[in-house]
């Protein structure tokens, strides 16, 4: 792992298509994000879990077209338990992403400061608060690690990085491993969703959508 330190991608401006080897992003929030994105105007956005950037380029095709936006991008790229007994190639992944951003931000006419911070979100968070942070994001979406206590990690830390009226998206709420026993209960992000989300209920509003993403209206600190 490296420091959380900001390092402003570059890439192959030659090659001209993207190239993501999966649809997650496609099937199982483009539609939500089709009526919420325009809505919320998000300039600075915060993105725990990147992999081939998917999500990130959605936002820079959608946003940079009209106003320059900021966008940090909170990954490590070495990839969760699944993917580590999936035998991922995470190298490749990382490259993928720097490709597939770079694409997106040479094919809008606004500025696009993306910031990749190869690090665990544990550290980074906490460091961007320490960097005067709180509060400064416009949308937060959280879509690292899979495993519930880190979920909610994420979930608590990124909420003191949204401002107030801002919103925050999670991914794969209905996600599970199927194990050998079953699903594992903290195997997956449902009850560290549903601990966020009751425990700030006085803080946020619950916008309704489907059931395999989550998203939320930060009301007050």
């Amino acid at each position: 792992m490296t420091n959380a330190a900001q390092t402003v991608l570059s890439g192959d401006t030659n090659k001209s298509e993207f190239r993501f080897t999966n649809n997650w992003f496609d099937t199982t929030a483009k539609n939500s994000w089709d009526q919420l994105i325009p809505h919320a105007k998000p300039r600075k956005i915060l993105e725990v879990g990147s992999f081939e950037g998917a999500s990130a380029c959605y936002l820079i095709l959608k946003l940079a077209t009209e106003a320059d936006i900021e966008i940090h991008c909170v990954d490590t790229w070495e990839g969760g338990i699944e993917h580590k007994e999936e035998g991922q190639d995470m190298d490749s992944v990382e490259a993928r992403f720097k490709h597939n951003t770079q694409l997106a931000m040479d094919s809008v006419p606004h500025k696009v400061n993306l910031v990749a911070h190869k690090a665990y979100s544990d550290k980074c968070l906490p460091q961007l608060l320490a960097d005067n942070k709180q509060g400064y994001f416009d949308f937060v979406y959280i879509d690292g690690s899979h495993q519930a206590p880190d979920v909610l990690c994420d979930a608590i830390l990124g909420f003191k990085l949204l401002r107030v009226g801002g919103f925050m998206a999670f991914d794969d709420y209905l996600w599970a491993e199927n194990m050998p026993y079953g699903k594992d209960p903290l195997r997956c992000p449902k009850p560290a969703i549903d601990a966020f989300i009751n425990t700030y209920f006085r803080k946020l509003t619950l916008i309704s959508a489907p059931l395999y993403q989550i998203y939320v209206q930060k009301t007050s600190d």
